[in-house]
Formats: C-alpha cells, sequence, structure tokens
C-alpha cells in the first residue's frame, strides 16, 4: 500500500486501464521526483486504502486554538490551507472591512483607466455629513483620488468612501450595486453590500471566509496598491490621524489591511503578513474591545507561523507524468501544473500526506497546452485539503492522413 510520504496517482482510462504512480512529495529543499510505478495487480489495494481515508473523519494532529472572537478564519495564501475557521461562513456585519471591497473597486477602475490617482472627485453633502471615523473632508471641496484611498484605508474614513463611491459611480447605491457583482465574480458566496464604508444596515453583512478572499485578491491582484494598507499615519486638513490597524506597530510581520467596529459587529480586523515566503490572511471579529482586537491576532498569527510549515510538492511546469494521446500528431502528451503545488502543515501531519492524481486516458486529440487534464488531490490527516489542476504541458494537433488510418486499424486489429 502507499502511504507516509508517497504520492499515490490513479490513472483510469475509457478502456478501463489503470496505473498508479508513487511519487516523493515532501523533500525539504527540493520539488517532487517521480520515484517508481506500481504493478496493475496492487491497485484494488491502493484504491481501498485511498477511499478509507477520505472516508474517515478528520483526525487535526495539531489542535486547534480557541479564540474569543465570535467569527476566525485563517489562510496560508502561499498554499491555499486553511488553518483556522470558527464560523468562517457564518454572516456578520464586516463594519469599516467593507472598505476593502471600496479599494478594490477603486483600485480596478484605476487599472482599466476609468479614473487616476491625481483625479479629483467633488465632496458632496451627503459625504460631508457622514459621522463615525472620518477623513474631515470640507463641503464643496475636490479631492484627489489618492487622497481618498489614503483617508479611507488610514483614517477609515466613511467620509472618503462616499467620495469615491460617488465619484466612480455616481451614487453611493449605484456603487453597492457594483460592489455586489464583483463579490460574486471574486467567489464571495455569502456577500451582500448596501453602501462603500460598513455603515450599519441589516441588509448589509459578510463572512470571514469571504473577506479571506477579498483580502487575497487585494494583495495578489493590485500588487502596485498594497502599500496604501500598511501606510502609518496620514495628515489631512491640518488633522494627522494614525492607521487604526494595531498590528501595524508591533513585531508580528503584520503588513495590512484593515479594522472594523460597529456595535452589532463588534470589533474586527483583516490583517495580512509575511514571514519566511508564507503569507497568512486572518479575519477575525466579534471581539469586545480594542484591546482584545490588538491581543488575539496577535497570538494567533503567531500560533500560525511557528506551527506550520510550508513544503514544496510540484514546480510550475514540472513533468508529472506523459499522458497517451488518442489519434494525436504525437503518442503522447507531458502532463504538468500550471503553478507551483505547495503543502502547509504541521511537521508532524508529513508521515499521513497522501497525493492522488487521476487523469483519464488516453486524452482525445487534439490537445493544446494548458488544457486541464485532470486532478491532484492532496488530503492528510483524513480530509482533503487541496485539489490542483493537471494541464497538457504541449500542443498535440491530431494525426491526419495515413497515420491517421494506421492507427485507427491499429486499434482494431488484435
Amino acid at each position: 500500500m502507499v502511504h507516509g510520504n508517497g504520492l499515490r496517482k490513479t490513472h483510469p482510462s475509457p478502456q478501463g486501464i489503470h496505473r498508479v504512480i508513487v511519487v516523493n512529495p515532501l523533500p525539504e529543499s527540493r520539488s517532487a521526483a517521480l520515484l517508481r510505478r506500481l504493478p496493475i495487480r496492487r491497485l484494488a489495494a491502493c484504491l481501498l486504502l485511498a477511499a478509507a481515508v477520505l472516508l474517515s473523519p478528520p483526525a487535526f494532529a495539531l489542535t486547534q486554538p480557541d479564540t474569543a472572537a465570535r467569527q476566525a478564519y485563517l489562510v496560508d495564501l502561499s498554499s491555499g490551507a486553511v488553518l483556522l475557521d470558527k464560523n468562517g461562513t457564518t454572516r456578520m456585519a464586516p463594519s469599516s472591512m467593507t472598505k476593502m471591497m471600496t479599494a478594490y473597486l477603486t483600485y480596478d477602475a484605476l487599472v482599466h483607466g476609468r479614473t487616476t490617482l491625481d483625479t479629483s472627485f467633488p465632496v458632496s453633502q451627503t459625504a460631508w455629513k457622514m459621522g463615525g471615523s472620518r477623513m474631515f473632508l470640507k463641503l464643496g471641496s475636490t479631492v484627489r483620488v489618492e487622497d481618498l484611498l489614503r483617508g479611507l484605508l488610514i483614517d477609515s474614513g466613511n467620509d472618503a468612501a462616499v467620495a469615491l463611491a460617488e465619484g466612480l459611480a455616481g451614487s453611493e447605491s449605484a456603487f453597492a450595486s457594483m460592489m455586489n457583482a464583483k463579490a460574486r465574480a471574486l467567489g464571495m458566496a455569502d456577500s451582500h453590500f448596501m453602501n462603500a464604508s460598513g455603515w450599519p444596515d441589516p441588509e448589509h453583512y459578510t463572512t470571514a471566509r469571504d473577506l479571506a478572499i477579498l483580502a487575497g485578491h487585494l494583495i495578489r491582484d493590485f500588487p502596485q496598491f498594497y502599500h496604501y494598507e500598511s501606510e502609518r499615519n496620514f495628515t489631512w486638513n491640518g488633522i494627522r490621524q494614525g492607521n487604526r490597524n494595531p498590528l501595524l506597530y508591533h513585531p508580528v510581520s503584520v503588513d495590512g489591511i484593515k479594522t472594523g467596529h460597529t456595535e452589532v459587529g463588534g470589533y474586527g480586523l483583516t490583517a495580512s503578513g509575511e514571514r519566511n515566503g508564507r503569507r497568512l490572511v486572518l479575519v477575525v471579529n466579534g471581539l469586545p474591545s480594542p484591546q482584545a482586537r490588538n491581543d488575539e491576532p496577535t497570538r494567533l498569527l503567531d500560533w500560525a507561523w511557528n506551527s506550520f510549515k510550508l513544503y514544496p510538492l510540484l514546480h510550475k511546469g514540472e513533468l508529472v507524468e506523459q499522458a497517451p494521446v488518442w489519434m494525436g500528431a504525437e503518442d503522447s502528451v507531458p502532463v504538468t501544473v500550471a503553478d507551483d503545488v505547495t503543502v502547509t502543515m504541521a511537521p508532524a501531519d508529513r508521515n499521513s500526506l497522501h497525493v492522488v492524481a487521476t487523469l483519464a486516458e488516453p486524452l482525445p486529440s487534439p490537445v493544446h497546452r494548458g488544457d486541464v487534464v485532470g486532478q491532484l488531490r492532496i488530503d492528510y490527516d483524513g480530509a482533503v485539503r487541496r485539489t490542483v489542476d493537471l494541464v497538457a504541458g504541449a500542443d498535440v494537433p491530431a494525426s491526419s492522413g495515413l497515420t491517421a488510418l494506421g492507427q485507427r486499424l491499429g486499434h482494431l486489429l488484435p
């Protein structure tokens, strides 16, 4: 049987032929290497083992910490591994963490030329009279988009949020529609926005998981703007305000991104940081005090950084297998992965790692580079942790003429 540090690949074909390959996926200093192939007669035992692993309940080798937060969700962006999930899909009031979506849409407008950092938006009475945290905009003035972004993210200005929404969409309600459309596009399955600031509204909600998804997109989609999330202070209208993210002032490797607080939502924080090549995103909400918002994220991030390691599995473009191609100009096509594949786990979990690759073969021609031709399923401790597409590494056109005729005859004749 294949277990421990082995990678087992099961290849079902339309003709009922399977192959099983074992790969060692966890060298600490290099990527996975192909080791050996198991004979067909051992396939049934391997499949039974895989079924037993998948049907058994998860048995976490590392106990997840408790937290005073009503909602908490912690993910390692480097591998996609979810390290902590407490009520991560429970609806909650995002408060000023809403401004992450306002920033996302502003960045999107900048990248696509719908506005510029030097474009000035007018300050309407609606924006000027906003309560709560403010940038202290002057009624009737015009303010550069870049200054509004700093007021939004550093000062957590509700007035800045409304000014950006009105400048980009004409009205805050129209901007809210854009927010909801973007949330759906990003995969935020349980979010609904009514305004740009996070002002309390019973129909304004999200989840900790959705905010983690949004934070990941902010970091990956617009790295050129991420520095606004980490700037520590901003002065506008003669008033100097410090960034409300408390973790920016502590040595916990955090470099963003947004706080939030309302009576209904409690104290919340979406935080991200990088240490030893691993970027984490943590969302907490429903904390009872500003001090708890300082202490709990610090404790949870330290736990995650200290308890888990990032292990390489496959490099982008690395050969996984040669897959037969039916009626192709070439007999086979290299199978690979489109991006680096890594696994985040506690060192004690390495011996329970199983990676199963499934690939239907032969592949019908033509095959195009990048076509999805199978999947890697990564599991440990009895739970599926990640699935990754396997892709064709080259183009294989269909065969033609006498070559195609010979292939057909060879398939039909015994």
